[in-house]
């Protein structure tokens, strides 16, 4: 990889030996390494690791999950929050299994629809919830730097499965409780 960075380098017209970029491409592999982690990541086990017998049927949200992810059209960072709410059938995960959920499924190359939807199915199965609903908000470099260079546009996406999908009750509880600060 160090060796295809380096010739990156001299593609945008930089000279890799000079001093300020000697230790670049050995850098950006360390970073890719970390930023892209969650393809050596299995989602569906860090549930599996935090299932507890609760007797609860009342909807549970966890807000304001930092992510960071990276665009796969531009290679360029995307970031913001995630919130995910769901309703268990006696079933719960621990809190902290949700949002490395999210990181798990971020630090991958994304398109922040998909992005949402698997974090969505991924929090659903494992304990037969009754419903799961999941809201990104983010902000694309891609859209930032480069392009139509809006600085303050904020993507949203929303993936409603069960009953956050089937009763608008449901999925409204969910939207209003997302809403209060």
């Amino acid at each position: 990889m160090q060796d295809e960075i380096r010739k990156i380098l001299q593609k945008i017209g930089e000279n890799p030996d000079r001093e300020g970029l000697l230790d670049t491409p050995k850098r950006v592999e360390k970073s890719f390494e970390y930023i892209f982690g969650g393809y050596k990541i299995n989602p569906e086990e860090i549930l599996k690791k935090a299932i507890f017998t609760e007797n609860s049927d009342e909807m549970i949200i966890v807000k304001d999950i930092e992510i960071y992810s990276m665009c796969e059209h531009h290679l360029l960072p995307f970031f913001g929050k995630c919130h995910i709410g769901y309703i268990p059938r006696g079933k719960i995960y621990g809190v902290s299994k949700l949002a490395r959920v999210a990181d798990a499924f971020a630090r991958r190359l994304q398109v922040q629809e998909r992005l949402t939807q698997q974090i969505a199915q991924t929090v659903m199965a494992p304990i037969d919830a009754d419903g799961v609903g999941v809201v990104i908000e983010a902000k694309h470099l891609c859209m930032m730097m480069r392009g139509v260079e809006k600085q303050n546009s904020v993507m949203t996406t929303s993936a409603m499965l069960g009953s956050f999908r089937s009763d608008p009750r449901t999925r409204e509880e969910f939207l209003n409780l997302l809403a209060k600060k």
